[in-house]
């Protein structure tokens, strides 16, 4: 019963479906309320209760558990590709960053868990921004329709410029903060379930399609009809957009002082719920042998 409540609240893939509806219909100070705030309720109840309260049924469902969250990355990803709205574009990128969590969680490893509360961090800032800077866009605009926009950097480069660094946080870009999240999700991942941690990285590659291909046609090209009355950032949206891109270039950086934060928490949980950090898992095939010890180099 908790585990389904905040499987609803992540959300978690199949039961996300109120998310992009509820970010279209909102505001995009809503939206970022739901997105970068309120879901993490759920990620964080599956850490505090499902785990916590309930270690043995938490192991007993964990395959299961880290299958629809690796379904979740994979759909998420894929169904941004396919959008038209700016902003059911953004939500569905976060079903997919959502599964990323979930797994991380669920994987019991100390880098899965690491990686996952640190996601849940990140994922506030870079999501925050870029539906904080697509606002900002369609105010001027008046249209969500990606088809509607192109050239905009041309009219309004600092926030094409914002933009390219929050979308470039999403798609978990070397340098920038949810890149260590999401690193250490997958090395976490890898080492229980080798298997879903190849599916997770192919998210990667899907995310890369989907910011690139979202700024190319909405910054970059000849400035559609309707886009010369666009404006740039004014100062009060750059004073609210300013520390988001700060903290995401920050710990993109030098994570050390938030994961010096997490690591004793994340240790006292797998204490808790009797788990161990397993051997490193090899692929079979590789030619190295499989040893308690883990593979022989």
């Amino acid at each position: 019963g908790f585990m389904f409540a905040f499987a609803i609240k992540a959300p978690l893939w199949p039961f996300h479906r109120w998310l992009p509806d509820a970010c279209v219909e909102a505001t995009p100070a809503t939206a970022v309320l739901i997105t970068a705030v309120m879901d993490k309720v759920g990620t964080f109840g599956m850490l505090r209760y499902c785990l916590q309260l309930f270690p043995d049924a938490s192991t007993y469902f964990r395959p299961l558990i880290v299958t629809l969250a690796i379904v979740g990355v994979i759909y998420g990803a894929v169904v941004a590709i396919g959008q038209k709205d700016m902003m059911r574009l953004i939500a569905y990128t976060s079903i997919s960053h959502f599964g990323f969590i979930v797994a991380g969680i669920f994987v019991m490893t100390s880098q899965g868990q690491s990686g996952s509360t640190l996601y849940m961090f990140n994922h506030g800032l870079s999501t925050a921004a870029v539906f904080l800077i697509a606002g900002f866009l369609v105010s001027r605009r008046g249209s969500r329709l990606i088809a509607d926009y192109g050239g905009v950097q041309k009219v309004a480069p600092v926030l094409a410029g914002t933009f390219l660094v929050a979308g470039m946080a999403t798609l978990s870009l070397p340098g920038l903060a949810p890149f260590v999240s999401e690193f250490l999700v997958l090395l976490g991942t890898f080492n229980r379930y080798w298997l879903a941690g190849a599916f997770g990285v192919t998210a990667l590659v899907l995310a890369a399609v989907y910011m690139l291909w979202l700024y190319q046609r909405v910054m970059t090209g000849p400035l559609a009809a309707g886009s010369e009355k666009i404006t740039d950032l004014k100062a009060r949206e750059l004073l609210v957009v300013a520390p988001l891109i700060a903290l995401l270039i920050g710990l993109g950086v030098y994570p050390k002082p938030v994961l010096e934060l997490i690591n004793p928490a994340v240790a006292n949980t797998m204490t808790t719920i009797g788990q161990h950090d397993p051997a490193p898992s090899v692929p079979p095939g590789t030619g190295l042998p499989r040893t308690a010890e883990g593979p022989h180099r």
